[in-house]
């Protein structure tokens, strides 16, 4: 499904979905496909996406597109 169609079935709420196809352009992947698992309350959706797993994500579907902000972690090394 795509999260247009997401959009009109789930209006204004936070939807559980498994990410089926994506895309990635510098450091931000743009979400093409998806499955969605169901609507998630208000109040639980941080709950919800903090214990996700694989590629589950919780989202709000006012959201034109999902577009995911990578982070790398980079530190220093150091031997002793």
């Amino acid at each position: 499904m795509k999260w247009q169609e997401a959009r009109k079935l789930y209006p204004n709420q936070f939807i559980k979905f498994k990410v089926l196809k994506s895309c990635i352009d510098g450091n931000v992947e743009y979400v093409d496909e998806i499955a969605v698992i169901g609507p998630v309350k208000e109040k639980d959706a941080t709950r919800e996406l903090l214990n996700s797993r694989d590629n589950i994500l919780v989202y709000h579907t006012p959201k034109d597109e999902v577009k995911l902000r990578i982070k790398t972690r980079t530190g220093l090394r150091r031997a002793y």
